[in-house]
């Protein structure tokens, strides 16, 4: 597996394998491939998956991160907003409205902070479902590869075909056309 290859690159492998694999003789939708070869990109597959649930860890912690700097920027704001009311002590007017400012200096970081969590906690919850759906639907066709391919592999032991001239069995020529194999990522 290469440092880049992602589950949908080794589906696109496999499929790749598939569509160029060597036709078998009177086989309409038969082919051979290399068994092991199809069997490592399915295990590839699936070991990737603790990779893309390590993302999903980091994107959590990237929005914890994002909350913190948040409370920090806001409190950072209520820090500058109590200093500047220190600052104007002086005259009765300028104090009051020095705390006035301040109220709402305070009020509006800790709104903004709501709202920079609010938004964080949807875009995080978001991402988080995409990639659950990604990784569960990756994983449903993988079985679902996987299934068809060990049925295909058993199915293939098909009859020798009749001698030049005899007349020919319909029922001879195996049905594969579930593996017309479609894979949307």
């Amino acid at each position: 597996m290469t440092g880049g290859e992602r589950v949908s690159d080794l589906l696109d492998r496999l499929r790749a394998m598939i569509e160029s694999a060597k036709w078998v003789p009177l086989g309409a939708d038969k082919c051979i491939i290399d068994r092991g070869a199809a069997l490592d990109i399915l295990d590839e597959a699936r070991s990737m998956f603790p990779q893309e649930l390590a993302e999903a860890e980091r994107l959590v912690a990237a929005r914890s991160d994002f909350i913190a700097n948040a409370k920090h920027e806001a409190e950072a704001v209520r820090r500058a907003a109590e200093e500047r009311s220190r600052q104007l002590v002086d005259e009765q007017e300028v104090l009051r409205m020095a705390r006035a400012q301040s109220r709402e200096l305070l009020v509006n970081a800790e709104t903004r902070a709501d709202e920079l969590r609010r938004a964080v906690t949807e875009y995080t919850g978001e991402a988080l479902r995409k990639t659950e759906n990604a990784l569960s639907s990756a994983l449903e066709e993988t079985r679902d590869l996987r299934t068809r391919f060990s049925r295909a592999l058993t199915d293939s032991a098909t009859p020798v075909p009749p001698a030049a001239g005899a007349p020919v069995d319909d029922d001879f020529m195996p049905d594969i056309s579930e593996f017309d194999i479609d894979i949307d990522l």
